[in-house]
């Protein structure tokens, strides 16, 4: 991913909380020389010094037989993205997109039958135990489970790269940046609501 010096994002522990943040995912991989995408709820975990993207896809995705067939694969995540128009800053300029977006390359394999229920239990956790009345997986019935897990592969992909870009007109002075933030908030939709919100708290750690 090109990544001009700005927006260039390194630091592990702030990709780390991004991606849990916005963990539903897309994983590239190729098929015959083509490239092939799924679209799937992710988790990035630590083991001990290394890191991994986990998951699962439908058993009839005939995506997960390509892992072996490739080096690495590819998986991006997205935040908030939001048009950016130049009538905001104080000096003539062009229009220009801001958003958030995480690269991950690293070779995957195939989860066995315990790695996958260790998997599902974490992920079930993970959107469930706020809710008044949580699904988690020891409340579901055994034959249900083994039926549903039929039809399903886990996987887990061994980070062997990460690259981040936070484009958030970081390059932008402060009298810009605040009158961004403003009009992103005028705009009236979801998305730059919440680039708002990340340039909000980006200016604040500076």
């Amino acid at each position: 991913m090109y990544i001009p010096m700005f927006y260039k994002v390194t630091d592990i522990d702030e990709i780390v909380e991004f991606v849990q943040h916005h963990s539903f995912g897309t994983l590239v991989t190729t098929r015959k020389g083509r490239p092939i995408a799924t679209h799937l709820p992710l988790q990035l975990v630590k083991e001990e010094e290394d890191y991994y993207v986990t998951g699962h896809m439908a058993y009839g995705n005939p995506q997960w037989r390509t892992f072996e067939q490739v080096e690495e694969i590819l998986i991006m995540f997205q935040g908030p993205h939001s048009y950016i128009s130049s009538s905001w800053y104080e000096q003539e300029n062009v229009p220009t997109w801001n958003y958030q977006a995480v690269h991950i390359y690293g070779a995957a394999q195939i989860l066995d039958g315990e790695e996958l229920k260790r998997d599902l239990t974490k992920l079930m956790e993970k959107y469930e135990h706020h809710r008044p009345d949580p699904v988690l997986w020891d409340k579901l019935s055994p034959s249900l489970l083994e039926t549903e897990m039929k039809g399903i592969v886990g996987f887990k992909v061994k980070v062997s790269d990460i690259q981040a870009a936070f484009k958030m007109s970081q390059n932008r002075n402060n009298t810009d940046y605040r009158n961004i933030i403003e009009q992103l908030r005028n705009e009236g939709n979801a998305e730059s609501s919440r680039m708002a919100d990340e340039m909000e708290k980006k200016r604040k750690e500076r």
